[in-house]
C-alpha cells in the first residue's frame, strides 16, 4: 500500500495569526496514480485524532475495492499541522532552542491546516480536486478550501460538520483542556506530558461523539445485580487508554483549539456570504442524532452552498457514525458523484 512521505517547505510558512513556523514539514499518503488529464484527484481531510492513512480509518470508503480506490484514483491525504504523525507539532524541534516546542508551539487555525493542503498541492502538481471530503474537523477544513480557493474544488463532501464551530463544541473542547491541564505533567516539558489528563479527556470527548442509545445498546450489563464495575466504566477506561498509547496531549490541546478557531465569516462579511463564495457541486451529509455537531449545522451548510444537495443519515453512533457507517456512506456518495459526472456530461454537450 502507501507509505508516509514528507513534504519540506524551503520557505517560512506564516500563520493566520502572523507568527512563522520555519523547517515546516508535512507528511501525508498518497494511493493511487494522478492521470494524464490530472482530473482524479480524491483529496481527503482528516478528523481530529486521525492520521494520513485514510485506509486504514475510513475502510468501507477508502480501499483497494471500495468506492474510492487507487486504480480509478489519485487519493491524498495529508496529517495536519500540530498533529504529531509526521507533520511539524509541539513535539518537533523548534530552531530558535533546539528543543521540542511543547506548550511554545505557536497557536494556528483551520485556515492554517488548509495554507498547508495548499503548499502541497502545488508541491505534487494538483490543479484541481474532483473531490475534497472530509468529516467534523476535516469537514471544517474541506469547507474552508473551498471558499479560499472556489475554481479548485469541483465536488465538495461535507460530512457531520459546521461552518462555525459552536459554543456548545467550544464548551466540549475546553473541560477536555481542563482535564489536561489538570494534569501537572503537561507542564513539565516532556513527551508524554499531560497523558493521565489527556485519558480524562477522551472520556469526555466521547460521551459527545457517541449517544444514549448506543451505551444502552453495547454496555449494557447482562445481570441485575451490580454495584460497581460497569461495563460502561471499563468502556471510558478502554478508549481513553487506548488514545493515550496513540497519540499525544500536546497536539490534543492545540488541535481543539483550532477546531474552536473555525468561522468561516472570520474577516469576510458573514458565514453566509462566505459559504457563497463556494463553486463546487456539494453535499452535505448530517447525522440524525449527532450530539457535538447537531443535524441544524449541516442544513445551515446546505441552505447557504449555492445547489448544494443535503442528506440526513441515520445512525446509533451518532457523530462517529461518519466513521463508522461507510456502506450507506458509499451510496450516499457514490450516488451524487454519478449525477454530478452526468450534470458534468450534459453541460459540455450543450457548450459544445
Amino acid at each position: 500500500m502507501s507509505s508516509v512521505s514528507t513534504y519540506s517547505y524551503p520557505k517560512q510558512f506564516k500563520l493566520e495569526n502572523g507568527k512563522k513556523i520555519r523547517n515546516l514539514q508535512i507528511a501525508y499518503q498518497t494511493y493511487g496514480k494522478l492521470n494524464a488529464k490530472k482530473d482524479n484527484v480524491i483529496w481527503v481531510c482528516h478528523a481530529l485524532t486521525a492520521n494520513s492513512d485514510v485506509f486504514e480509518w475510513w475502510e468501507g470508503l477508502f480501499g483497494v475495492n471500495a468506492l474510492f480506490n487507487p486504480a480509478d484514483h489519485f487519493i491524498i491525504c495529508a496529517n495536519v499541522l500540530g498533529s504529531h504523525y509526521g507533520t511539524t507539532s509541539p513535539l518537533s524541534t523548534n530552531p530558535v532552542t533546539g528543543l521540542p516546542y511543547y506548550l511554545g508551539f505557536p497557536q494556528f487555525t483551520i485556515r492554517d491546516f488548509v495554507s498547508a493542503h495548499q503548499l502541497l498541492a502545488n508541491h505534487l502538481g494538483v490543479t484541481q480536486i474532483k473531490v475534497l471530503i472530509g468529516g467534523s474537523l476535516g469537514g471544517q477544513q474541506a469547507v474552508e478550501w473551498s471558499i479560499a480557493e472556489p475554481n479548485k474544488i469541483e465536488n465538495l463532501i461535507l460530512v457531520a460538520t459546521n461552518a462555525a464551530h459552536s459554543p456548545w463544541g467550544i464548551a466540549f473542547n475546553e473541560s477536555q483542556r481542563l482535564a489536561i491541564t489538570s494534569d501537572r505533567t503537561f507542564f513539565a516539558n516532556q513527551p508524554n506530558g499531560g497523558s493521565k489528563g489527556l485519558k480524562v479527556a477522551r472520556s469526555i470527548a466521547l460521551l459527545s461523539y457517541r449517544t444514549y442509545n448506543a451505551y444502552g445498546s453495547t454496555q449494557v450489563e447482562s445481570v441485575n445485580d451490580k454495584t460497581d464495575n460497569f461495563r460502561a466504566s471499563s468502556y471510558q477506561n478502554y478508549q481513553g487508554e487506548k488514545l493515550i498509547n496513540r497519540f499525544n496531549a500536546y497536539s490534543y490541546y492545540y488541535l481543539t483549539k483550532a477546531m474552536d478557531s473555525h468561522n468561516v465569516g472570520r474577516n469576510r462579511k458573514s458565514i453566509a456570504d462566505a459559504l457563497k463564495l463556494i463553486k463546487a457541486n456539494t453535499l452535505v451529509i448530517g447525522i440524525e442524532n449527532d450530539v457535538l455537531f447537531p443535524l441544524s449545522e449541516q442544513k445551515y451548510l446546505a441552505d447557504h452552498i449555492q445547489g448544494a444537495e443535503f442528506y440526513a443519515l441515520h445512525s446509533d453512533y451518532g457523530h462517529d457514525g461518519f466513521l463508522i457507517e461507510t456502506n450507506a456512506l458509499t451510496n450516499i456518495i457514490g450516488n451524487f458523484i454519478k449525477e454530478s459526472s452526468n450534470k458534468k456530461i450534459i453541460k459540455l454537450q450543450h457548450t459544445a
